[in-house]
């Protein structure tokens, strides 16, 4: 036990090292006299032989192949390793005479004993090794594997951590976990689900995979709400304290990676539960699809544990080939059923049997050496000389990388990264008394209905709208995805930061009753909760030190740093909150006007010169000259009315023009082109008259008030002092956007200071205009005796919202916020 604590307590490659000395001592002989002359005589002889080139092709290959034989992988992968050597050794076409001879060893499920199983598959000189089934033990063999330069294909150890950078000579002959949590992120995000609880086991694959869901969750704006890891080998007991402790979480989405020989534990507890009721969703990896494919028959009893589970399996491409040794299987194992590790497993054995004959083609030998190091005894007893470096061991594992046929899984072709190329996943529903196919996941186009390799030949496509499933039948029978979420039921209700405010109360405030704060925005918020179908346990927490109001920005952080789950009150949309924070539907309109005082314009004689601006005045008088000339020019000719003494003409013109404003000219037009224009130049006379009479009345009827300051552009060119209100956006929003000094900005608290600041103005300490919200400018004008106005136009549109955190689901209603019934009241 000592000796495995510090196994896992050095670094790997120490770790290495220390079982090669401690498996070495198999080689140990009794005497240390015999043990020298034999190490002297092997190693000579081995090198001797080992150096010779081979002249001709040899007449057999070794290959190892170590797993697991008591595992559901195992039990698969075995019959299918035995029946792909035969089927290599009979056929001519492939290496030609040239015996493939496979050595087994069982790593027994321990990474120690897997260790020594490769050393002495090593020691037989294979020029490959399949295997092993377990991503743990690959990660230990695979530093043996880079020293002796011998390939590592592995049908099932599917760690996506398992790196060509780190291990050269490890090859990956099934899918890699990576894409498998990729489908997994993109089911949960097409189901709208944003937090789950991922449940596994806590070794290398399981944890590794669990990271890189983790990682795609994060890009989605989702993510792992808590970690689950069950130890290797952990019992019903332990297994039911961590589901237990989960239970009482709030997300009801579980995520399940664990290995398929103790898996169904797991189901098994959660049924006994209650967790296999209605509100739950189980997904679980392949390794579901991979036990159950593996038992003969599913009974009803494990088919009742999992009804409703979603589950992931790898998708193999359907062709003769496959079907052929579907077919031979129960020749193969007729005790067992059969899994797609038992493909994968043979596809690799024709892998190496395909590299060898392209190897010995290109006129490549075989052959071994001693590696000096092993030789360096330094007294010691222990003999290393067995173990041999393949020297053509970089060569093979070339030619490996570029093989590209097909077997009984589909194209065989490796990618940059050494991952098989096209990955995909058949998607799984667990109902009734055997799996659904409800669609199929790839790299190339996401979610489909459809068969993966009918797509390939169209562009990749992998957007929101393109995702396709059919129906699923979730636990309980519901055909609706589940919300994916409750209330935990620990007695934590949901923490609601509310604005402690001192001015406008009306739309939130403190309150003596509870439930301690009221207001118009605390009524739209309650009336939002009546309509969602569950009970949403709540609490209100004021917000500020109720002297001042509080910073709505600051405010909006509490909820960013988890101190407030949602936040209530008069809460502005603005564009900068929203890279933090989400917001519900505006459930009130607003946006920033200016309030300016104003006076009452004084009567004058000269009213009627008011409808019309200096400039259309003069542009107006201008027109009925140009008129005048025009007709004039058209009409002396041939109207005598037009004709005489220069100075006669002169009057005519200006008489002609100015009388046409009342429709009262005297002189006729008898040329059809001067009755044109003459017509023209009426009916635009006719608007300009209607114009000037509705605003003379308007001006002579309505009490008229008028202001410095004619809207924002006035006031920002001014450089008066401006008032906003204490605690909101505007402030920012002036300096930012619109580029005012911070010294020209005066917070006010309250409506008194409101009035205060613009009744003294700018030269006795007041302001010359405030820029606030609509909805409180409204308020403050109701009671200002019209002594201020609105000046200008709305200079900003947004509204009020309440807020959450990013991918927060409890707020369903923030989708909901205008419905019917909620906007019935928001109406009243």
């Amino acid at each position: 036990m000592g000796f495995l604590v510090m196994i896992r307590e050095v670094s790997m490659a120490k770790a290495i090292r220390v079982v090669l000395l401690c498996v070495s001592v198999l080689w140990v002989v009794p005497k240390e006299c015999a043990c020298r002359s034999n190490f002297s005589r092997n190693s000579s002889s081995s090198s001797s032989s080992s150096l010779r080139p081979l002249r001709q092709r040899p007449s057999s290959v070794n290959v190892g192949a170590l797993f697991t034989y008591d595992s559901f992988i195992g039990r698969a992968a075995k019959p299918a390793v035995k029946a792909a050597m035969d089927d290599v050794n009979a056929d001519q076409s492939v290496l030609k005479g040239i015996k493939l001879n496979i050595i087994f060893q069982d790593s027994n499920c321990s990474g120690f004993i897997g260790t020594m199983g490769a050393l002495q598959l090593m020691e037989n000189k294979v020029v490959a090794a399949i295997g092993p089934q377990s991503s743990g033990i690959a990660h230990m063999i695979s530093y043996v594997a880079n020293e002796l330069h011998v390939p590592l294909l592995s049908f099932g150890a599917t760690d996506p951590t398992l790196s060509s950078l780190q291990f050269p000579y490890f090859l990956r002959t099934t899918q890699n976990d990576y894409f498998q949590m990729h489908a997994i992120a993109d089911f949960l995000s097409y189901s709208g689900w944003r937090q789950v609880i991922a449940i596994f086991v806590d070794d290398e694959c399981g944890r590794n995979g669990i990271s890189v869901l983790g990682d795609v969750l994060a890009k989605k704006r989702s993510r792992i709400s808590y970690k689950a890891a069950i130890t290797p080998g952990a019992d019903s007991s332990s297994i039911r304290d961590l589901l237990v402790s989960v239970n009482l979480m709030e997300s009801r989405v579980f995520v399940v990676h664990v290995n398929p020989d103790s898996g169904l534990n797991v189901f098994s507890v959660a049924k006994s539960l209650g967790m296999m009721a209605s509100g739950y969703v189980w997904i679980a990896t392949d390794w579901l699809p991979t036990a159950m494919d593996s038992m003969e028959h599913v009974d009803s009893d494990t088919m009742d544990l999992l009804q409703g589970v979603v589950a992931f399996r790898h998708y193999t491409i359907e062709s003769s080939v496959k079907r052929q040794f579907m077919a031979r299987w129960k020749n193969l194992r007729p005790n067992d059923g059969f899994n797609s590790y038992a493909m994968y497993a043979y596809d690799s054995v024709w892998l190496v049997a395909r590299a060898l004959d392209v190897f010995f083609r290109e006129n490549n030998n075989i052959t071994f050496s001693n590696d000096p190091n092993l030789h360096k005894t330094n007294g010691s007893t222990i003999q290393l000389s067995a173990l041999s470096v393949f020297n053509e061991g970089e060569k093979f594992m070339k030619i490996i990388l570029g093989m590209n046929h097909t077997g009984v899984t589909g194209p065989i072709q490796f990618d940059s990264d050494r991952n098989r190329v096209n990955p995909a996943y058949e998607v799984l529903n667990l109902e009734g008394t055997a799996p659904r196919t409800v669609g199929y996941w790839s790299n190339h186009s996401g979610l489909s209905v459809v068969h993966p390799e009918t797509l390939y030949s169209r562009p990749p496509n992998t957007s929101t709208a393109n995702q396709r499933l059919k129906g699923i039948i979730y636990p309980g029978e519901v055909t609706k995805p589940p919300r994916g979420w409750v209330f935990p039921n620990n007695g934590k209700p949901l923490r609601i930061g509310v604005p402690n405010r001192v001015s406008y109360t009306d739309y939130v405030s403190k309150d003596k009753n509870p439930p301690g704060v009221r207001g118009y925005c605390i009524d739209v918020f309650e009336a939002a909760i009546e309509l969602l179908p569950y009970p949403v346990p709540r609490t209100y927490i004021l917000y500020g030190d109720g002297k001042r109001n509080p910073s709505y920005d600051n405010l909006v952080n509490e909820v960013v740093a988890d101190n407030f789950d949602v936040a209530v009150g008069d809460i502005t949309i603005v564009t900068n909150r929203t890279r933090y924070v989400d917001f519900t539907q505006p459930f009130i309109e607003s946006g920033l006007v200016v309030v300016a005082p104003v006076k009452e314009a004084k009567s004058s004689p000269w009213s009627f010169l008011k409808p019309f601006t200096i400039e259309m005045w003069a542009v107006t008088g201008g027109f009925f000259l140009f008129v005048g000339a025009m007709v004039w020019i058209l009409e002396h000719r041939f109207n005598q009315e037009f004709r005489g003494p220069p100075r006669r003409q002169l009057i005519t013109i200006f008489w002609f023009s100015f009388s046409t404003m009342f429709f009262s000219h005297r002189e006729n037009t008898v040329s059809s082109l001067g009755r044109f224009v003459l017509i023209i130049w009426l009916f635009v006379v006719l608007i300009i008259n209607s114009s000037y009479t509705a605003s003379l009345t308007s001006i002579l009827t309505i009490r008229q008030l008028t202001s410095r300051i004619e809207g924002i552009d006035s006031l920002v060119t001014s450089n008066e002092p401006i008032g906003v209100q204490d605690g909101t956006f505007a402030r920012n929003y002036l300096i930012n956007e619109l580029n005012i000094l911070p010294s020209r900005i005066v917070p006010l608290k309250d409506e008194e200071q409101y009035l205060s600041a613009l009744q003294r103005g700018p030269n006795a300490g007041g302001v010359a205009a405030i820029v606030d919200e609509l909805p409180y400018i409204e308020v403050l004008l109701t009671n200002s005796n019209c002594k201020f106005r609105t000046v200008g136009q709305e200079f900003t549109r947004t509204g009020w919202g309440f807020v959450c955190k990013i991918g927060f689901e409890k707020l369903t209603f923030k989708y909901i916020i205008f419905a019917p019934s909620l906007q019935l009241f928001l109406e009243s």
